[in-house]
């Protein structure tokens, strides 16, 4: 198979497509206006340079055969790109020492078979978020700060060519008709994408990475998110099958956590996943995995949450894991969780953990059920049995704040108990949170049904005495 693409002498050379930047990571860019006389030559060439990988991406269109490309390793695409690239130098007289042109034959192949722009980013272990606001700006969050790159796009067709790649890879769609989407990268990187008309300032680009490597427990100990103590309380309460809640904000790591627990399921069990985007890295062999599907064009065939809350039922799991309550499907877990499917556990947005109680009576009135709030309180209190809050602290740390144990009802409000919690004390001089974690003194009544289950936790573990360190 080859790259080439033949054409018979009489047949006029394909359309090109429309101007793309394959840039390499540089230095970043200034406002011209704030040039002065001396940069002026740098500016120039910076421009130059531009140009010229605009151009050859062009021609470079024109002679491969991109419906080769599905059939050939990137190995030998790469040394068939050199070969190109080196012909089209030479044929624009434009020289490039050894270095210039690898980075250059490496553009070009990210712009073929990648995000383009974005792949420098993409490839970068300590970017966890990538967000694009229109062709010119594109930030990323390193260490939970937010820092502007020198990447940009060639104008707004381009990005929105990368982001048609993206969704279209997923079986979405985004265009004026429906111009929201969320959609996912293949190694499960969560993605949204706005375009116009509702983007007013060119298209919006939110990308979340997801480690290759999923963060273990173990790493989150080590990274000071949660003490050692507390990762075992976790562990066991996973064994336990204990019907478990995380909440938190928006990127607090509820995700994160939740794919860390579940490597405490015994591989024997069979476990269902449902999420919106498929983003969870399920470690076990035996999961059936399940994902929403929009509306389409005629706004038909939309499946949500709730239908494969309701057909996960009938697949016989031992465990159903629901990326993130948003609404009805709330009421149809909770009952899943009754009848006979413990262990199971979920996520959702809020900011303490008797906020996600209040939270989940209100998407139960969201399934179009009447049933009156003493009810659905009951229905709550009955299925869960711990709440794990976790939150973004103001230095972009992510902790747990706090893990609590539902025990019933007292009258119409559901009764809580706090376990373990995370007192900050204040800032250090760098900004940097400074807390500890601690225990409140309170024995959970879940050590008993651990007991059960075999899991003996040490009861020294709770005394309000004893230090915790992350």
């Amino acid at each position: 198979m080859t790259m080439w693409q033949f054409r018979r002498p009489d047949e006029p050379p394909a359309a090109p497509e429309p101007p793309i930047a394959v840039d390499a990571p540089a230095q970043p860019e200034q406002d011209p206006r704030l040039l002065t006389v001396g940069d002026a030559g740098a500016f120039a060439d910076r421009d130059e340079r531009t140009e010229l990988k605009v151009q050859l991406h062009q021609r470079l269109l024109d002679v491969i055969n991109l419906n080769a490309l599905d059939q050939m390793t990137r190995e030998q695409i790469h040394g068939e790109i050199c070969d190109i690239v080196a012909q089209e130098l030479t044929a624009l007289k434009q020289p490039l020492n050894h270095a210039e042109r690898n980075q250059l034959t490496e553009d070009v192949l990210d712009e073929l078979l990648g995000l383009g722009p974005l792949e420098p980013l993409l490839k970068d272990p300590t970017i966890t978020d990538i967000l694009v606001n229109g062709p010119d700006q594109v930030f990323v969050e390193r260490y939970g700060i937010l820092e502007l790159t020198p990447v940009h796009f060639q104008d707004e067709r381009h990005l929105l060519r990368i982001i048609q790649k993206i969704v279209s890879n997923v079986g979405r769609r985004i265009d004026e008709s429906s111009p929201m989407v969320d959609a996912r990268l293949a190694d499960g990187s969560r993605v949204n994408a706005v375009v116009p008309p509702l983007a007013l300032d060119g298209s919006l680009l939110s990308i979340r990475k997801f480690a290759r490597v999923p963060i273990s427990m173990e790493r989150l100990v080590e990274i000071g998110s949660i003490a050692a103590p507390i990762a075992d309380v976790l562990r066991a309460i996973v064994k336990g099958r204990r019907n478990v809640i995380i909440s938190g904000g928006t990127g607090s790591g509820k995700t994160t956590l939740l794919n860390a627990m579940s490597a405490s399921i015994d591989p024997r069990e069979r476990i269902v996943t449902i999420e919106d985007s498929a983003e969870l890295q399920l470690q076990q062999t035996h999961v059936a995995r399940l994902e929403t599907r929009p509306a389409n064009i005629e706004g038909r065939g939309e499946i949500t949450q709730r239908e494969l809350v309701k057909n996960a039922l009938r697949m016989r799991p031992d465990r159903i894991i629901l990326g993130e309550v948003r609404a009805g499907e709330a009421f149809d877990m909770l009952q899943a969780m009754n009848t006979g499917h413990e262990g199971s556990m979920t996520t959702i947005h809020a900011n303490t953990a008797r906020d996600s109680l209040s939270r989940l009576e209100q998407m139960i009135g969201m399934s179009g059920i009447d049933i009156p709030p003493r009810s659905a309180r009951g229905q709550v209190a009955s299925a869960l049995n711990v709440v794990v809050q976790i939150s973004r602290l103001s230095d972009g740390r992510r902790k747990l704040m706090s893990l609590s144990e539902i025990t019933g009802m007292e009258g119409d409000v559901i009764s809580m108990q706090e376990i373990f919690r995370y007192r900050q004390s204040g800032l250090s001089a760098d900004g940097q949170v400074q807390g500890k974690f601690e225990a409140t003194g309170i024995r959970p009544r879940f050590l008993d049904a651990l007991l059960a289950h075999g899991i003996d936790i040490d009861a020294e573990l709770f005394r309000p005495d004893v230090r915790i360190d992350a």
